[in-house]
């Protein structure tokens, strides 16, 4: 039986003299292919413009090469790196027959000399030995990611747009108070309704007014922060709209559960859904991999010590964990996991930032079951349910 998500090898036969392989070198401005043609010596490589179609006829043609060196092509596979792309490709692939992978990028071993030939007819090449012995079933050649649907997609962009609004809006407040305090002008709070109406009023330490054009700049940033604030809010009231509309709806459900966990609040409990615990995962070592919450060891010979947060996974996933991990403390005394952390820390100086990382990954393993088995952790207190 397969695992759920075991994409470090192929669970598939690799026929060689039945499949046709090709990986993709994706860039920009153009794609360079290159391939396996069974019955055919030469390995080919075709460089193309950036188009789908395209793509597909030369895989059709080198199968008929192939067809007509006396090779049945029963499987055509093909691969390229996860990137700024993203999975469209794959998708398009797969509706047409043709098995399609993406390859984490950062799986593939590349040489570490320090000044190294890097094109990309190499770096093709590099990614058609990593995905042959993917293919043939052998661990550590490389690692496919989940090629996730449109609709997994769409679901992580509200979350995402939010994060990047509230970023937005704080870069925004951060440069109206820098403008002010380079004036002198300190104590103002610009997020307020009647901000914008008490800025002529305001008075350098010389008691000059503020500047026209610093005036104008101002007036400008507060209506962007405006504008930023009312789409945030929009962005807030359609989550609750859809989560009051199909409650039951599978990451709804999910994130309905964890938002009766007392500290944890619904932008999280959302986040945390579409993220990490809607994916299917294959155990707890892969849902902590994925968070980035592992540690990097460098041992060799006599060394040994830890290097800290390997920081390979989804960094928001990682920070939303850190700071649940802190209101856990303050919202769950009485929990197994905030009396773990006390323990471990009471008499312990200087390993409060240290164990908060490790208190983060069981919490995060806890609400993986919690959504997955419905097993609630030992102390957790929830709301009543609605």
């Amino acid at each position: 039986m397969q695992k759920l998500n075991d994409l470090s090898r192929s669970l598939t036969a690799l026929q060689p003299d039945g499949t046709l392989i090709a990986v993709v070198e994706m860039s920009l401005s153009s794609w360079l292919v290159a391939g396996i043609v069974p019955g055919v010596e030469r390995q080919p490589v075709k460089k193309l413009a950036v188009d789908e179609f395209a793509l597909l006829k030369l895989l059709h043609r080198w199968r008929e090469e192939a067809e007509k060196a006396g090779r049945r092509i029963e499987r055509i596979v093909v691969a390229f790196e996860a990137g700024r792309d993203g999975f469209w490709l794959a998708r398009w692939l797969k509706a047409r027959s043709v098995d399609a992978y993406v390859i984490h990028a950062a799986s593939v071993a590349v040489s570490r000399e320090h000044r190294r030939a890097k094109t990309d007819r190499l770096d093709s090449e590099l990614l058609k030995r990593a995905f042959l012995g993917w293919l043939r079933g052998e661990r550590d050649h490389c690692k496919m990611v989940a090629i996730p649907t449109v609709k997994d997609e769409d679901a992580k962009r509200p979350n995402r747009e939010r994060e990047s609004l509230v970023g937005e809006q704080n870069r925004i407040i951060n440069r109206m108070k820098a403008a002010m305090i380079r004036l002198g002008i300190r104590g103002f709070n610009p997020k307020l309704k009647k901000a914008a109406g008490r800025l002529k009023d305001l008075r350098t330490p010389e008691g000059e007014p503020i500047p026209p054009n610093t005036l104008a700049e101002l007036h400008r940033d507060m209506e962007r922060r405006r504008l930023v604030s009312t789409q945030i809010r929009q962005i807030e009231e359609a989550r609750l709209e859809r989560l009051v509309q199909t409650p039951s709806d599978g990451p709804h459900a999910m994130v309905c559960l964890l938002a009766r966990v007392i500290g944890v609040g619904t932008e999280t409990a959302d986040m945390l859904v579409q993220e990490v615990l809607s994916r299917n995962m294959r155990d707890r070592r892969a849902v902590a991999r994925y968070a980035g919450l592992t540690g990097s060891p460098d041992e060799s010979g006599r060394k040994c010590r830890e290097k800290g947060l390997a920081r390979s996974g989804n960094a928001r996933v990682r920070r939303g964990m850190i700071q649940l991990a802190w209101r856990l403390l303050m919202f769950q005394k009485n929990s197994a996991l905030a009396q773990w952390f006390r323990a471990r820390t009471e008499n312990a100086r200087g390993t409060r930032k240290t164990m908060i990382v490790a208190l983060a990954r069981k919490l995060l393993i806890a609400l993986w079951r919690l959504v997955r088995e419905g097993v609630v952790p030992d102390g957790v207190v929830l709301r009543p349910a609605q």
